[in-house]
Order: structure tokens, then C-alpha cells, then sequence
């Protein structure tokens, strides 16, 4: 047992009864359980293959420390965070390190949709939410999961009832806020009952130059029926790690959209793991990575294909630049019986210069025979021609590059369906590749 393992059990036996104390009850069934997987696991190492492009040990290796007991912040994110995407008018939430804020809006409407802490939640939803933890985010076969599960004490909850719709599209900011290095774990679950519809948008932040350590466990449930449009973006810093593990159950006549944006991060490691578990569904899998210093950003995902006439396409694109290293993984699983299946898979990377690294491992495991399937992966270098023939027609270099960088990634951006979020999103690509991210206006969290 390493030291990096070694803490953590520590801390835990040490601490479980004020973790418990300061928790939700819902959350404290499966807490020893996951606790005793991960002791009997350890954190992985580089040799096991789904971790073989993130050092885990490593990452969780530094000696963070953690909010057990609760203990608010002062801050007022409403004040703080005023970054709105213009013309997109969300329901706006906000989680402070791992903590729900306290005046979060709109907690229950009269349709029966519920979103904010599972603490504040009615007991019908607490049910809905106790019955289905877990389920998918097994805690015996991913450490990290199980890390998370023993570790978590508040869980932020989306609930649709059937056929119900959120009218407005939920925007929730993580936002990481200490003068010390810290730890936070989150818990996300997201219920979409049949015929339910949704549109969620995380934004992940860092408002203080400390080391950040975040942890994130995200269960999602989709219905017969339902629809999901789901965004990730993140924009925290060079000394911040992240990981993301996210789980995704979909039932029959279902359409989900999960899309992931890195442009700004330290370490990150994101995995996806979606189950198609009723017939006619469609799954779209978006990711675009801007990577450069010495930054890292590992995305590893698995779609399962369990019953037949379904659909899955799949498209992540990178731009590394400087010394920062990128690494894909993706793997299509078509099980027995699962015929009529299509699915695409592409992943494409520019490497800006020769001191950035890729490495992409795009998979199909397919055990039924009547099947459309295809995957593809290309890593490659700025277009000479392309540079040469614009700066023939008077376009600097540099401008140039970026000009290239832009178009390149700019493929995975034209794939997001909220107009306003796309065209700002394209706004700050092009900034972040310029290195001229900077404040919105009226907002005091970026440096």
C-alpha cells in the first residue's frame, strides 16, 4: 500500500462518523462498502490499462485538505460570478468546492421537477434518488468511484418527472474557492423519467491560485422516451486536477447528447461509461481539448451497445500545443444480439508543436453480425501548405496558426445545439488560443 493509498485509509477511519454526522442520510448507506473497495483496490497505476496515460497515484499523492465538517465559505457567488452567456437565459445554480449554496433558487416547482441539494430534497424524490445510487457507479471496480463514494456528503440532484420539460436550460457552476490546497467531492444524479426532457450546462471554475484536487461522480438515468442535451466546460487552471467519472443509463426511444470542453486545466481525466439499454435510442458522444504548457487531459469512454436498432457517433477533437500531453481512449462494445447497430467513432488531433504528445486508442469489440460500424483516428501538424499559401495573401504567422487551430477545433463547437452557448463558446476558443482569456464583464473570479 502506498503512501498516496495510505492516506485516505487513514482519513477515513479516522473520520467516518463526522463524514457520516455532516452528510445526507441517503448518502451514508453504501459509504463503508465503497470505503472497504477502495481499500481492497488501491488507487490504480499507470500499468492498468484503462489509467495508462494518467499518473492516479501521483495526482492523489499531495496532502489536500478536506471539509468534513462543513464549514461555509464566505462568498457570494451571485456577487462573484457573472459570467452570462448572452441571450441564454438559464436557471442558474451554484456548488461551492463541494457544498450546495445555500440560496440556490427554484428548488422544487409545481410540476414535480426538483433541482438542488439532495438534503433539501421531498422524501419522494430521496426515494427515487436512495433507489438508484450507485447502481451504475459501481464502486467495486473503479477506485477512483469508490474514493469519491465513501467521500461525498452532498449530491446535487436534477429530477424531470414524466413528461415533463425544464423550461429553461440549467446552468450549474462548480465553482473551487480556498487559501489552501483542498479536496473536494461531488455527486451529481441526473433522473429523467419517461418522456422527461432536459438541457444541463456545468461550468467548472477556480477562483484562488492554490492546488485544487476535484473528484466528480455524475449518475445519469434516462427513461423510455426522454431527452437529454448535456455540456461540460471547464475552465480552471494550471494547478488544478480534476476527475470525472460519469455514468450514463439509457432506456428505449431516448436521444442524449454529452458534450465535453477543456480549454483551460491542469490534469484532467474524464471518463464516460453509457449503457444503451432499450431499443431505438441515440447516443452522441462530443469532446474538443485545448491543451498547452505542461497541462494533460486524458478522456476515456466506453458505449456498450446491449439491445439492437441503436445509434452512437462519437467525435473528439485536440489541439495540443507547447508540452502539454492529450490522450483518447474510446471503445464501442456491441454485445450479443445487439444487431441493426450503427455507430461512428472518430478522433482527430493537432499537435501544434514537436514537443506535444498524443495518444489515441479508438476501439470497436463487436459480437453481433448484422452491424454498422466504424472508427478512425488521425494525429498530425499544422498544414505547411495551408500556412505558407496565407501568409502569401499577407496574414502574419501566428495569426495564421491560430486562424488553422480555430477551424480545426471549430468542428466540435458547430456540433452544440444552443445557439447563444455556440457562438460564445467559438468567442472563447478563439480567445483561449490568442492567450487572451479574460474577464466578462462585471465579473471579479478570472485573474
Amino acid at each position: 500500500m502506498t503512501h498516496s493509498e495510505q492516506q485516505y485509509i487513514d482519513l477515513y477511519n479516522n473520520y467516518s462518523e463526522v463524514i457520516k454526522a455532516h452528510s445526507a442520510a441517503v448518502l451514508n448507506g453504501p459509504r463503508d462498502a465503497a470505503f472497504r473497495h477502495f481499500a481492497s483496490m488501491g488507487l490504480p497505476t499507470m500499468k492498468k490499462e484503462e489509467y495508462k496515460y494518467t499518473d492516479v497515484q501521483k495526482a492523489f499523492s499531495p496532502d489536500y485538505g478536506l471539509n468534513f465538517k462543513r464549514i461555509e465559505i464566505p462568498t457570494d457567488p451571485f456577487e462573484v460570478f457573472r459570467c452570462n452567456v448572452p441571450n441564454l437565459s438559464t436557471l442558474l445554480y451554484f456548488v461551492v468546492n463541494d457544498l450546495c449554496y445555500k440560496d440556490n433558487p427554484h428548488l422544487k416547482d409545481d410540476n414535480g421537477i426538483f433541482l438542488g441539494s439532495i438534503k433539501q430534497a421531498p422524501e419522494e424524490v430521496k426515494q427515487t434518488f436512495c433507489g438508484l445510487y450507485t447502481r451504475n457507479a459501481d464502486t467495486a471496480t473503479d477506485a477512483v468511484t469508490a474514493l469519491n463514494t465513501a467521500l461525498a456528503q452532498d449530491a446535487f440532484m436534477v429530477y424531470v418527472p414524466r413528461n415533463r420539460q425544464l423550461n429553461k436550460t440549467l446552468q450549474v457552476i462548480n465553482l473551487l474557492h480556498s487559501k489552501t490546497d483542498l479536496m473536494v467531492n461531488r455527486r451529481v444524479m441526473v433522473v429523467l423519467e419517461e418522456g422527461a426532457d432536459a438541457t444541463l450546462l456545468f461550468c467548472d471554475h477556480a477562483m484562488d491560485s492554490v492546488r485544487f484536487l476535484a473528484t466528480q461522480v455524475t449518475e445519469i438515468y434516462c427513461s423510455d422516451n426522454s431527452r437529454l442535451d448535456m455540456y461540460e466546460l471547464e475552465e480552471n487552471h494550471i494547478l488544478c486536477t480534476r476527475f470525472s467519472n460519469t455514468y450514463v443509463s439509457v432506456g428505449s426511444d431516448c436521444t442524449v447528447s454529452l458534450n465535453n470542453i477543456t480549454l483551460y486545466n491542469g490534469t484532467t481525466r474524464n471518463t464516460i461509461r453509457v449503457r444503451l439499454e432499450g431499443e431505438h435510442s441515440e447516443v452522441t458522444l462530443n469532446g474538443c481539448v485545448i491543451a498547452d504548457k505542461n497541462q494533460k487531459v486524458d478522456n476515456n469512454t466506453l458505449i456498450e451497445h446491449l439491445v439492437p436498432h441503436c445509434t452512437s457517433n462519437e467525435l473528439y477533437r485536440y489541439v495540443i500545443d507547447d508540452s502539454a500531453v492529450g490522450a483518447f481512449a474510446g471503445r464501442i462494445l456491441v454485445h450479443p444480439g445487439a444487431q441493426k447497430t450503427v455507430s461512428q467513432e472518430t478522433n482527430a488531433n493537432l499537435c501544434a508543436t514537436k514537443e506535444a504528445r498524443m495518444y489515441s486508442q479508438p476501439m470497436l469489440e463487436i459480437y453481433a453480425d448484422d452491424v454498422k460500424c466504424s472508427h478512425g483516428s488521425t494525429v498530425g501538424v499544422l498544414d505547411e501548405n495551408a500556412l505558407f499559401y496565407m501568409q502569401q495573401r499577407g496574414i502574419p504567422s501566428d495569426e495564421a496558426r491560430m486562424l488553422l487551430k480555430f477551424a480545426f477545433i471549430s468542428q466540435v463547437c458547430e456540433k452544440i445545439k444552443l445557439e447563444p452557448l455556440r457562438e460564445r463558446l467559438n468567442y472563447l476558443v478563439n480567445k483561449r488560443f490568442r492567450g487572451q482569456l479574460s474577464k466578462c464583464t462585471g465579473c471579479s473570479l478570472c485573474k
